[in-house]
């Protein structure tokens, strides 16, 4: 709200000039046909944003650059067929990929229950917020990495060699195959994209634990 009331002044001054803009609260991006226009821009406004508004301009944020490049509230925007699209922005799949990782780290002892919950909440509110963008693809890689994260976890609960192959046995897998599976040395992300447990941690076996997908 004190942004609003503070740049108001802000976008009086950009549709005088004439300019195409988008402001949400204190973020906002200014739209020209050129790079050099980008820079004139760029230099007049933060002069009058500092010494008419006597605002700070943060100048590591601030920056001229393309507008598929550039990020806006988490968005960036992108052609095809001609028509100009909206997408996510890479940092924010790196965020939400930071974010599902600590929630599925090995280290913290929650019960699985207790982090399906947060993976819930999490995964309804970023798709919430970014379902205006083209991402169906995007979901899809999001959740075949999070459900291998998952299995990781279930793995790392397993830790004894008998309770995996109790485990194993108990998912249909024969005695054999189980006991082999269980005496693995391989590491607990590399185990988690085997067969053994691919076949076992089925996406329809996930749901049913409780994991509510992105494409959900």
């Amino acid at each position: 709200m004190l942004s609003n009331i503070m740049l108001d002044e802000l976008d009086k001054e950009l549709e005088k000039r004439n300019h195409k803009f988008c402001r949400y609260a204190d973020d906002s991006q200014i739209f020209v046909k050129s790079r050099k226009a980008a820079k004139r821009v760029m230099k007049s406004i933060t002069v009058f944003i500092e010494k008419k508004l006597k605002l700070k301009v943060n100048t590591t944020k601030s920056a001229v650059g393309r507008p598929w490049r550039r990020k806006f509230l988490g968005f960036s925007f992108y052609r095809r067929k001609g028509k100009v699209r909206i997408r996510v922005h890479p940092k924010s799949i790196k965020k939400i990929k930071a974010k599902i990782k600590e929630l599925t780290s090995r280290n913290k002892a929650w019960t699985m229950k207790y982090r399906f919950k947060k993976l819930k909440q999490t995964i309804t509110g970023w798709v919430s917020y970014y379902k205006i963008a083209d991402m169906k693809s995007k979901m899809r890689a999001l959740d075949q990495w999070t459900r291998r994260r998952i299995r990781m976890c279930y793995w790392k609960r397993w830790k004894r060699v008998r309770t995996r192959f109790r485990m194993l046995k108990k998912l249909g897998i024969k005695e054999s195959k189980a006991w082999g599976y269980a005496n693995t040395r391989k590491g607990y992300w590399r185990i988690s994209i085997s067969q053994i447990l691919t076949r076992t941690f089925t996406n329809k076996f996930l749901k049913k634990l409780g994991y509510l997908s992105f494409t959900e």
